[in-house]
């Protein structure tokens, strides 16, 4: 085992003791405090949509620390000095409870530094690794995962009490010293680490053979057009949708049908580019399908910090429970079920006969969270016929959604790093935390369409609740993806990337 692994695993138990730890009381605290002088009926979509938003930066910003790092500074370089941007943020967090402007400074700063570096430190853990020890990195990686989820759980369970008991001042300011603490360690370890350097001025790079391909014309470049049209269209929704949604919409349009125009002819780009690069670019974008395939995933995941905390707040509870410490239990389940899974259930699934890949495991997770959905979906029509519904119910949700949870993420890490190219590892892994992105965009555009008055109307008609039909909506949403999923990663080639 390389001797700097507990260096990084150590600065990433402490960054998710940060941002975790600020995360699950954001909406709490935007519901009592920051957003009080909006109407009561109003505020409750707006905390969920200064929520979502803030994810969406937080999984954008993967992009251009993976750009950077790659490109310009290395990994290290590029995760130290973002982390002292992280601590500015989670330092305006604390300081300016009261004002809006120098709070969302703050939230601002804290998506920057933790997006910037979270394709960073997972990639950086895979760099320590090479052919000859490579067996031991999904291992690496699953403590990696625990780490995250043992940060997590502990800043689940404290913080709420510590916002309620002490003020949201200390509240804030806690998981900013757990940030500095994560950069020392960080630090410490500098002199152990394996450095991949950045590589500058390739002529070959995945962007260039990608303009390549579509600069020969042809349908590809028709494809690609439509959707640069569609991609200037979607700043017409701003109005409705807002500018961080219609910016991510702008995005997915151009990443996504600039991709299948290029996938449709880049047979063509190898006038220009050797084979070993075409074939690059080919294997990336087979890559980033199934990540696509994986966004619904994230749009349920994620709304476990607004939408099942929005209906905690329903359900009966005792009088010293705060809602938002449900959040404690999905790192905790998931602490005890990666060695239960590692130990326990795939060894006994692979006596049985079946095998389990990284591929497996994803689609399963995400077919899971439709599930969880489903139950969740149940509980909210429980709610609105006037039951007395206890909080103890939402355990069941969050225990499928967790098993999910561990399938796709603690999966996709080390899939994400195996499958990319060497001289793309930091921006590939920038590509699956963007799949979190999609994902809260999906959450957006579905909170803003049900303002209008023709979608109201119909959900009405069908005698649920607005909230009690999207929590159904998007159990759907999910298992339809799980088995697009399922029927994509059949013919799906595996690649083995790590360092010679």
């Amino acid at each position: 085992m390389p001797p700097q692994i507990p260096y990084i695993i150590g600065n990433e138990g402490c960054e998710r003791f940060s941002f975790y730890g600020m995360r699950n009381i954001l909406t709490v605290f935007l519901m009592t405090s920051l957003l009080m002088a909006i109407p009561e009926d109003l505020r409750k979509a707006e905390a969920k949509e200064v929520f979502h938003t803030f994810v969406i930066g937080v999984y954008f910003f993967p992009l251009l620390g993976g750009w950077i790092a790659d490109r310009f500074f290395g990994k290290y370089n590029t995760i130290f000095w973002l982390s002292l941007l992280y601590c500015c943020g989670h330092a305006c967090l604390a300081i300016f409870e009261k004002n809006i402007t120098g709070f969302y400074t703050g939230l601002f700063l804290i998506s920057l530094g933790s997006g910037g570096i979270k394709p960073l430190v997972s990639s950086f853990v895979g760099d320590q690794f090479d052919s000859s020890n490579r067996s031991l990195a999904q291992k690496v990686y699953d403590a990696f995962y625990w780490i995250i989820n043992f940060g997590s759980f502990f800043a689940s369970l404290l913080m709420p009490i510590f916002l309620k008991q002490f003020g949201a001042s200390v509240a804030f300011g806690i998981p900013g010293i757990l940030m500095a603490i994560a950069t020392l360690i960080f630090w410490s370890g500098r002199k152990k680490y394996v450095h991949t350097p950045p590589v500058a001025h390739d002529p070959h790079s995945f962007l260039k053979v990608v303009i390549s391909a579509l600069k020969t014309g042809g349908p590809g470049l028709v494809v690609a057009l439509i959707g640069l049209a569609g991609a200037v269209g979607s700043f017409l929704l701003m109005k409705q949708i807002g500018f961080v949604a219609s910016f991510c919409l702008a995005l997915v349009l151009l990443m996504g049908f600039g991709g299948a125009g290029a996938a449709l002819q880049l047979g063509k780009a190898s006038n220009v580019h050797p084979p070993e690069a075409v074939e690059g670019v080919r294997a990336v974008l087979r890559l980033l399908v199934l990540f696509a395939l994986v966004t619904p995933f994230w749009s349920l995941f994620d709304q476990k910090a607004s939408t099942w905390i929005l209906q905690a707040d329903q359900m009966s509870k005792p009088e010293w429970f705060q809602s938002s410490m449900m959040q404690a239990l999905n790192p905790a389940l998931v602490m005890i079920l990666i060695p239960f899974n590692n130990l326990v259930l795939y060894p006994m699934l692979e006596r049985m006969g079946l095998r389990i890949t990284a591929l497996r495991r994803m689609g399963a997770g995400i077919a899971l969270s439709g599930v969880a959905w489903i139950v969740v979906g149940g509980l909210q029509l429980w709610l609105d016929d006037g039951h007395t519904v206890s909080i103890v119910w939402q355990i069941l949700p969050y225990a499928i959604l967790t098993l999910g949870e561990v399938l796709v993420s603690a999966t996709g890490l080390e899939f994400a790093y195996s499958q990319a190219p060497l001289p793309m590892k930091g921006v590939i892994t920038s590509f699956w935390n963007l799949s979190v992105t999609v994902g809260n965009l999906w959450v957006l555009l579905a909170n803003s369409s049900v303002k209008s008055e023709g979608v109201t109307s119909y959900i009405k008609s069908t005698g649920t609740s607005v909230t009690a039909f999207q929590m159904f909506f998007f159990a759907g949403f999910a298992l339809l993806a799980a088995l697009l999923f399922g029927l994509y990663a059949r013919g799906y080639r595996m690649l083995d990337n790590y360092r010679k």
